[in-house]
Protein backbone atom coordinates (compact mmCIF):
# COMPACT_ATOMS: atom_id res chain seq x y z
CA UNK A 1 0.00 0.00 0.00
CA UNK A 2 1.21 3.44 -0.85
CA UNK A 3 1.07 6.37 1.52
CA UNK A 4 0.22 9.93 0.57
CA UNK A 5 0.77 12.92 2.77
CA UNK A 6 0.94 16.68 2.57
CA UNK A 7 -2.69 17.61 2.05
CA UNK A 8 -4.29 20.53 3.80
CA UNK A 9 -6.15 23.80 3.47
CA UNK A 10 -4.75 26.29 0.99
CA UNK A 11 -5.98 29.65 -0.22
CA UNK A 12 -6.74 30.11 -3.92
CA UNK A 13 -3.56 30.84 -5.78
CA UNK A 14 -1.49 29.05 -3.19
CA UNK A 15 0.87 26.11 -3.48
CA UNK A 16 1.21 22.75 -1.84
CA UNK A 17 3.25 19.64 -2.35
CA UNK A 18 1.92 16.13 -1.94
CA UNK A 19 4.22 13.22 -1.30
CA UNK A 20 3.87 9.54 -2.03
CA UNK A 21 5.96 6.72 -0.68
CA UNK A 22 5.80 3.09 0.26
CA UNK A 23 7.25 0.96 3.03
CA UNK A 24 6.75 -2.53 1.66
CA UNK A 25 8.06 -2.40 -1.85
CA UNK A 26 10.26 -0.15 -3.83
CA UNK A 27 8.35 2.60 -5.57
CA UNK A 28 11.17 3.25 -7.96
CA UNK A 29 10.47 0.28 -10.21
CA UNK A 30 6.92 1.31 -11.01
CA UNK A 31 5.08 3.91 -12.98
CA UNK A 32 3.06 6.11 -10.64
CA UNK A 33 -0.08 8.11 -11.21
CA UNK A 34 -1.70 10.81 -9.12
CA UNK A 35 -5.48 10.84 -9.06
CA UNK A 36 -8.08 13.02 -7.39
CA UNK A 37 -11.76 12.96 -6.68
CA UNK A 38 -13.90 15.96 -5.92
CA UNK A 39 -17.17 15.57 -4.04
CA UNK A 40 -19.84 14.29 -6.38
CA UNK A 41 -17.42 13.66 -9.21
CA UNK A 42 -15.59 10.67 -10.59
CA UNK A 43 -11.98 9.99 -9.78
CA UNK A 44 -9.68 11.46 -12.41
CA UNK A 45 -6.02 11.09 -13.20
CA UNK A 46 -4.04 14.29 -12.94
CA UNK A 47 -0.41 13.30 -13.47
CA UNK A 48 1.71 10.34 -14.46
CA UNK A 49 5.40 9.59 -14.19
CA UNK A 50 7.22 6.56 -15.52
CA UNK A 51 9.54 4.45 -13.42
CA UNK A 52 12.65 6.52 -14.03
CA UNK A 53 10.94 9.79 -14.79
CA UNK A 54 11.58 9.67 -18.52
CA UNK A 55 7.91 10.06 -19.36
CA UNK A 56 5.57 12.54 -17.69
CA UNK A 57 2.09 13.62 -18.58
CA UNK A 58 -0.62 15.81 -17.06
CA UNK A 59 -4.34 16.24 -17.35
CA UNK A 60 -5.26 19.40 -19.21
CA UNK A 61 -6.93 20.76 -16.09
CA UNK A 62 -3.62 20.91 -14.20
CA UNK A 63 -1.09 21.38 -16.98
CA UNK A 64 1.23 24.27 -16.24
CA UNK A 65 0.24 24.32 -12.57
CA UNK A 66 1.15 20.87 -11.28
CA UNK A 67 4.53 19.19 -11.45
CA UNK A 68 5.13 15.50 -10.81
CA UNK A 69 8.60 14.33 -9.89
CA UNK A 70 10.36 11.45 -8.22
CA UNK A 71 13.56 10.52 -6.51
CA UNK A 72 14.12 6.81 -6.68
CA UNK A 73 16.97 6.97 -4.20
CA UNK A 74 14.50 8.30 -1.65
CA UNK A 75 11.66 6.07 -2.77
CA UNK A 76 9.47 9.13 -3.18
CA UNK A 77 7.13 10.65 -5.73
CA UNK A 78 5.84 14.20 -5.37
CA UNK A 79 3.08 16.29 -6.83
CA UNK A 80 3.88 19.96 -6.59
CA UNK A 81 0.76 22.08 -7.05
CA UNK A 82 0.69 25.81 -7.62
CA UNK A 83 -1.92 28.31 -8.72
CA UNK A 84 -4.45 26.26 -6.81
CA UNK A 85 -8.12 26.78 -7.54
CA UNK A 86 -11.21 25.83 -5.56
CA UNK A 87 -11.95 23.21 -8.21
CA UNK A 88 -8.72 21.45 -7.24
CA UNK A 89 -10.35 20.54 -3.95
CA UNK A 90 -10.68 16.84 -3.37
CA UNK A 91 -9.04 13.69 -2.16
CA UNK A 92 -5.73 12.91 -3.85
CA UNK A 93 -4.23 9.44 -4.25
CA UNK A 94 -1.04 8.09 -5.69
CA UNK A 95 -1.24 4.70 -7.31
CA UNK A 96 1.06 2.13 -8.84
CA UNK A 97 0.45 1.20 -12.43
CA UNK A 98 -0.04 -2.39 -13.48
CA UNK A 99 2.10 -3.88 -16.22
CA UNK A 100 0.70 -3.01 -19.60
CA UNK A 101 0.32 -0.11 -22.00
CA UNK A 102 0.01 3.43 -20.79
CA UNK A 103 -3.36 4.96 -21.53
CA UNK A 104 -4.39 8.58 -21.38
CA UNK A 105 -6.46 9.91 -19.78
CA UNK A 106 -5.27 7.82 -16.88
CA UNK A 107 -7.65 5.01 -16.00
CA UNK A 108 -8.08 3.83 -12.43
CA UNK A 109 -8.37 0.24 -13.65
CA UNK A 110 -4.77 0.40 -14.88
CA UNK A 111 -3.51 0.95 -11.32
CA UNK A 112 -3.47 -1.83 -8.77
CA UNK A 113 -2.06 -0.39 -5.58
CA UNK A 114 -3.41 2.72 -3.94
CA UNK A 115 -2.88 4.77 -0.86
CA UNK A 116 -5.64 5.94 1.45
CA UNK A 117 -5.57 9.41 0.01
CA UNK A 118 -4.91 12.86 1.36
CA UNK A 119 -7.37 15.73 1.39
CA UNK A 120 -6.76 19.04 -0.32
CA UNK A 121 -9.12 21.94 0.26
CA UNK A 122 -8.68 25.16 -1.66
CA UNK A 123 -10.72 27.91 -0.09
CA UNK A 124 -10.36 31.50 1.07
Amino acid sequence: QLTEFGGGLVQPGGSLELSCTDRKFTVNTYDIGWFRQAPGKEREGVAYISGFGESITYADSVKGRFTISRDNNKNMVWLRMSGLKPEDTGTYWCARKRDGPIRFPLRTSDYDTWGLGTQLTVAA
